[in-house]
């Protein structure tokens, strides 16, 4: 957990390493962190040992926890106003503050919850109580607003350890057969906000989170499994289901070269050396990822997708160690490709295929084109990038229901393995980019 936590962090000058991570978890272990304020307050007192640390500190959990990266000379609420993070929990809690707040004030509502910790809690309610309570069978009126809204700073938080997993997973399937709409606040609902057991952005000890980016990390579990994420796995990337589609990328395999305590080797030298115990190190070889993601951003078609896409691999950036380059093409690659999403800075399509090639490439774009613009260079281009990349895949807005009757389609797919642009698609690809060694 948090493993590339200490990396991010020295990223911004500060002076993190394993041991770090342990005083973390040993926090964790004694209760101490059950909210994202909590774990801002614990990590502060473990890394911040200089007034002049805040700000970099700031920066970096901001960076790491929240994907809000904040520039030189930017001030914070204006990173968090233009920030994907700040976007989707606004959107999950428009019922909570209507839609007539000023960007300002809520700003202000996001850093309150980013930052409540289990001391701002003023109430513990009895989860299990509230469970006997309520019974699975309640009909949703289909209304939007038909659950309790709560308009106030969460203040509150419901405790429902005293059930046990599979009496909350039982009753979830029951909610879920009869909730027909979108729910924020409440305690019956899968939903935003709130004191449900299952849902996300809400307070809930020891409940289910499902979807959404995480609240006040108390989720016994979360869960991306099918019958459970309130998304449908099939549809084409979009806002609603890019979280699925992240579950999905997690999946990658992923090499890196690091050292690890080898204790038995540590305990039988150190017997050899008459009690003298040095650490014996051993290394482990993982697959250090990288990904290329070149994007067809040149016509009408593909604009709806850019957007998501970017969100989407960015959010995969934010939560793997690892490499990411972003190129853009039009319709189709040539002999060269763009560095930037305006498509003026072009680079010669061998400098691409100079990297690394361990490098996961993900094409994505409609493979839709008049028969001339799939010419011998661009098709000597896909070629030349599935030789030189081991883990090459081309994801596809387009239906494939309907990509028998593209030409342009039919030829790309026998040049690169295509998959649908949907969370399952993205399943299926990464499985395959597993499967290749």
């Amino acid at each position: 957990m948090f493993s590339t936590l200490p990396q991010k962090f020295r990223e911004y000058n500060l002076p993190t390493d394993v041991r770090t991570l342990l005083l973390l978890q040993k926090a964790m272990d004694r209760n101490l962190i059950k909210t994202l304020g909590d774990m801002f307050s614990v990590l502060k007192g473990i890394v911040v040992k200089d007034p002049k640390m805040i700000g970099p500190f700031t920066r970096a959990y901001y960076d790491y926890f929240l994907n809000i990266d904040i520039q030189n000379g930017d001030r914070l609420s204006d990173a968090i106003a233009r920030s994907e993070t700040f976007r989707q929990w606004r959107d999950d809690n428009l019922d909570r503050f209507g839609d007539d707040i000023l960007v300002g004030d809520l700003v202000d509502k996001f850093l309150d919850d980013v930052h409540l910790t289990t001391y701002d809690i003023k109430k513990i309610i009895d989860g299990k109580q509230i469970w006997d309570n309520d019974n699975g069978n309640k009909e949703d009126q289909d209304d939007q607003g038909s659950d309790e809204v709560s308009k106030s700073h969460l203040d509150k938080m419901a405790d429902y350890s005293d059930l046990s997993l599979e009496e909350l997973l039982e009753r979830m399937k029951e909610v879920m057969d009869q909730q027909k709409s979108r729910h924020s606040g409440g305690s019956h609902w899968i939903g935003t906000g709130g004191t449900s057991p299952y849902g996300h952005g809400g307070a809930a000890k020891d409940g289910i989170r499902v979807g959404g980016t995480g609240g006040g990390k108390m989720a016994r579990k979360v869960l991306n499994d099918r019958k459970f994420f309130p998304v449908d796995m099939d549809s084409i990337l979009n806002d609603n289901n890019v979280d699925a589609a992240l579950a999905a990328l997690k999946g990658i395999v992923e090499e890196t070269a690091h050292e690890k305590l080898d204790i038995p080797q540590t305990i039988n030298q150190g017997l050899k050396r008459g009690g003298l115990f040095l650490p014996e190190m051993k290394s482990i070889t993982d697959e250090k990822l990288q990904v290329l993601l070149l994007i067809d951003n040149g016509g009408y078609s593909m604009d709806a997708h850019i957007r998501p896409v970017r969100a989407l691999f960015n959010k995969m950036k934010t939560r793997f160690a690892h490499d990411l380059e972003t190129y853009y093409f039009h319709n189709t690659i040539y002999d060269y490709i763009y560095e930037d999403a305006h498509r003026s800075k072009y680079m010669p399509i061998e400098r691409l295929l100079e990297k690394n090639p361990d490098y996961r490439v993900f094409i994505i774009g409609d493979a839709s084109m008049a028969a001339y613009e799939l010419n011998r260079t661009s098709r000597e281009t896909y070629h030349a990038i599935t030789e030189q990349f081991k883990k090459v895949v081309w994801l596809n807005p387009e239906p494939k229901r309907y990509w028998h009757h593209t030409f342009s389609i039919q030829v790309i797919k026998e040049l690169v393995d295509m998959y649908e642009l949907t969370p399952r698609g993205i399943e299926k690809a990464v499985r395959e980019m597993n499967r290749k060694k």
